[in-house]
């Protein structure tokens, strides 16, 4: 019965979003060895939580949640991108450096029109920081609306 909670699961998750490709390419980016900066200096983001579970909602209910994160490093942070892995996750993020110390938020939006069943929506966030690229996640389960 787990097994097959864990099968149903994976093949949602990967059958509800198409983005894959430019997801590859910004790892693929991120782990250019020559865009990094020296792990002493690096900025470092320290996120309060990582994972967010909406709990069981209906379909067509959209989900906010603010990833509250601190540059916990020595450099400014400067976030250059942020990636969902569905366009029924939408992430914003500060545009300008957030200085050592400084906090920020990014905050993520899940639209659950048209999805059912158990959701992990995954947004990466590429930056200059060590890592390059974190991953946040909003998970749960959208019921079909009656």
């Amino acid at each position: 019965m787990k097994n097959l909670f864990i099968i149903a699961f994976a093949v949602i998750a990967l059958a509800s979003c198409k983005q894959k490709s430019k997801l590859d390419e910004k790892v693929a980016e991120a782990a250019n060895p020559s865009a990094t900066v020296a792990e002493a200096d690096a900025p470092k983001v320290k996120f309060e939580k990582e994972i967010y579970d909406f709990g069981v909602i209906t379909q067509g209910e959209k989900v906010q949640f603010d990833f509250k994160f601190k540059n916990t490093g020595k450099t400014p942070l400067i976030i250059t991108d942020a990636t969902a892995t569905c366009g029924c996750t939408v992430p914003e993020y500060p545009k300008t450096p957030v200085k050592p110390g400084e906090e920020g938020v990014i905050k993520v939006v899940f639209d659950s029109a048209g999805k059912i069943g158990m959701q992990d929506k995954q947004v990466t966030i590429f930056s200059n920081a060590n890592p390059e690229a974190d991953k946040l996640h909003l998970v749960g389960e959208v019921k079909e609306k009656k």
